[in-house]
């Protein structure tokens, strides 16, 4: 069982590391006029990279071969432009599409041929098996043999 002044204790030690916690947050009065003086917080964020700019040390503390090879780093990456894409691969269409076709097709047209009880010459039906066979079979030989790299899974984002 604990004693109510270690509890006491416990809940001060507490309410101090509370209030001394990281910086606070500076808000703006509601009361104050329109026309007050902007804070820190409402300026515009400058296109400046963050951090202290190498000129903006003292004189003393200044390597002026540092401050050179910076602003040249800098000047380098707002000249640096990413290489073009690579053009899209020309896909093989009609092969796909008519073996896409035999997936989807050829078995709708089967099975209209036989609800409707129309009579239809027996190569017509196995024209119509073949080309569902055909077109999975191309399908199937057509996947890549193995992933683009050994730790991919299939999965994209």
């Amino acid at each position: 069982m604990s004693r109510p002044e270690d509890e006491s204790r416990a809940e001060l030690a507490w309410r101090e590391i509370v209030e001394n916690y990281g910086e606070r947050a500076v808000l703006d009065e509601p009361s104050a006029p329109a026309d007050a003086p902007a804070t820190a917080s409402e300026e515009p964020p400058s296109s400046a990279p963050a951090g202290p700019s190498p000129t903006d040390l003292p004189e003393h503390l200044r390597d002026d071969d540092e401050v050179e090879r910076r602003e040249q780093a800098i000047a380098e990456a707002e000249r640096f432009r990413p290489p073009p894409a690579p053009p899209f691969p020309v896909p093989r269409t009609w092969q796909r599409g008519l073996a896409w076709a035999g997936i989807f097709v050829a078995p709708v047209i089967a099975l209209v041929i036989g609800f409707l009880s129309i009579y239809v010459h027996p190569l017509v039906g196995w024209m119509l098996v073949g080309w569902f066979v055909g077109g999975f079979a191309y399908l199937v030989l057509d996947m890549p043999k193995a992933p683009r790299d050994p730790w991919d899974d299939g999965s994209r984002i």
